[in-house]
């Protein structure tokens, strides 16, 4: 998400202990039919359907592992992966890895997307350009609320604020003033999208490459560089900035956003002051 601040799912976490495997229960609806003379109910046995869930292994630290081992198509991974994290997100689960040989690498495009949207309005009116959803910060509200919010009123999609990847000043903008861009990464909790009708033409996921490789973002140098920052994160070759919540003396929050490779080393640091 841009804001004025979207993003690849990351899949994260780290060792493993108890295998399990998920599956859940979809019911058919109880079906009634009926003769022209003869009124009889018919009332079919409910099915009861097992649907298998991809295979897991639990990590240490409150995540799940995946681990693809035979071949598989796309079209089949892509609804097994959103079911299966819709599944682990009820469990509580933290995060997950999964991982993919080479040979199966056809299934990485459904891994790893990224939310675009077309506009029916302003400058990408018509152009039939994918961008990341874009929105305004309203006075006094905090960039990670903000950049959530606003996917959620474009294409309803509930996420939770990771980093900061990149921001752009820029100066003479709306009204004369000058203008700050974020480009942020969110983590989707929820993956059905409903557009918003009034601004936003189309709404899809998107393989990042596609994305990254459309004419426009590679001919305007500022797309082009968020283009590449998006796919260095998704091959965990790029560090961002994440929101630390702080306290005022007034106590008020506000946050500051460093590079989340060090995180865990500064908050660990802190807490041992």
């Amino acid at each position: 998400m841009s804001s004025d601040s979207s993003a690849p799912a990351p899949l994260i976490s780290k060792t493993s202990c108890l295998e399990d495997r998920f599956s859940f229960l979809v019911r058919n609806r109880t079906i009634s039919t009926s003769s022209m003379s003869i009124e009889k109910q018919v009332m079919c046995q409910q099915r009861v359907e097992q649907v298998e869930l991809l295979s897991s292994v639990n990590d240490l630290y409150g995540g799940v592992v995946v681990n693809i081992e035979k071949p598989m198509d796309s079209e089949v991974f892509s609804p097994l992966l959103r079911a299966s994290m819709s599944h682990w997100r009820q469990q509580g689960k933290r995060a997950v890895w999964v991982k993919l040989p080479i040979e199966h690498v056809n299934l990485v495009e459904a891994a790893v997307k990224v939310l675009v949207v077309q506009e029916n309005s302003g400058y990408f009116k018509g152009t039939g350009v994918w961008k990341l959803p874009t929105g305004v910060v309203d006075e006094g509200e905090d960039i990670c609320t903000a950049a959530v919010r606003e996917v959620k009123e474009e294409t309803g999609i509930d996420t939770e604020f990771l980093e900061v990847l990149a921001f752009r000043q820029s100066h003479k903008s709306f009204f004369g003033k000058s203008d700050l861009l974020f480009i942020c990464m969110l983590k989707p909790r929820t993956f059905h999208i409903e557009k918003q009708n009034l601004e936003i033409e189309a709404a899809q996921w998107m393989p990042i490459e596609d994305y990254a490789a459309q004419p426009f973002n590679q001919k305007q140098e500022l797309f082009n560089y968020v283009a590449k920052i998006c796919l260095s994160k998704s091959e965990k070759n790029y560090a961002g900035f994440s929101p630390l919540a702080t306290t005022t003396d007034s106590g008020e929050t506000s946050y500051l956003y460093f590079n989340s490779q060090d995180m865990k080393h500064l908050v660990t640091s802190q807490s041992n002051v």
